[in-house]
């Protein structure tokens, strides 16, 4: 599918990639089901809760389906993230998860875009930067610390999180590294997301240094192609506001967007 009207990269966004179960499942991963809600342990820091639709659910007893995701994180003393898109229903879900304490974080764009157009232009990284796959828990770790160094924040749960995926099937995530000198100076990696036309991105953290050179889109460009190779004919990904006009440039198209909100005990 190719179509780039907003509505229907929507629909195939809501039909093929939610609700976001990884797949194959890593080891150490759990995965629960309360109604229409699917509950993800062990792959993040937290908790992970997500769904295609609430199957209508709506005031006391989606109060009830909230209320029992709070319990069960409250006796594990664990936080948990509700992925909340813009045009999910009821219109007042996000009122109702603030009621039961979950906390807004910072609103991302979910983009689509095709692979075919990205996939033909060959991405050329700024003199002195080449990019690189990889798989080793080593260089997993120099990414968390560039992203450490970006984010100002503990990122060794990535490590963690990338190679138990990477050792569940290294055919389902591709890794890739963007070196200057010997030092890891942005990252990316892509998702192939099983029996469907998608592949998704995640990352792209970059140093302030070696910002506005086009790391961030020979990034994205040589992922489309591993994409393209696989057969993949739509990219996604979930834009923060630094990295959304770049993607929009590129031609990925706005569907919606999504706000994690997330409850700590």
């Amino acid at each position: 599918m190719t179509d780039l009207d907003a509505s229907r990269l929507r629909d195939a966004y809501d039909t093929q990639l939610r609700p976001e179960i990884p797949d194959p499942v890593p080891a150490g991963v759990t995965i629960e089901r309360d109604g229409p809600l699917v509950r993800i342990l062990g792959l993040d820091q937290g908790g992970f809760l997500t769904y295609r639709t609430l199957d209508g659910l709506a005031g006391t007893e989606l109060d009830a389906l909230i209320a029992r995701q709070v319990e069960y994180f409250r006796q594990r003393g664990q936080s948990v993230e509700w992925k909340l898109n813009a045009h999910d229903e009821p219109a007042d879900l996000a009122d109702r998860l603030r009621a039961a304490g979950f906390v807004p974080e910072d609103r991302e764009t979910v983009l689509v875009g095709p692979v075919a157009p990205l996939a033909g232009a060959v991405p050329v990284p700024p003199e002195g930067v080449r990019l690189r796959e990889v798989t080793s828990r080593a260089d997993l770790e120099r990414i968390a610390a560039m992203e450490e160094q970006v984010w100002r924040a503990d990122r060794s749960h990535l490590v963690h999180g990338l190679e138990r995926e990477i050792a569940a099937d290294p055919q389902s995530i591709t890794v890739v590294v963007a070196e200057a000198d010997g030092a890891v100076v942005s990252a990316g990696w892509i998702r192939y997301t099983a029996n469907t036309g998608f592949a998704s991105l995640w990352g792209g953290s970059t140093l302030e240094q070696w910002r506005r050179r086009g790391i961030y889109r020979a990034l994205v460009g040589y992922r489309a192609r591993l994409a393209d190779q696989r057969g993949k004919t739509l990219l996604q990904v979930d834009a923060s506001e630094d990295s959304r006009p770049i993607l929009e440039r590129l031609g990925f198209v706005p569907v919606t967007t999504t706000t994690p909100y997330v409850y700590t005990p």
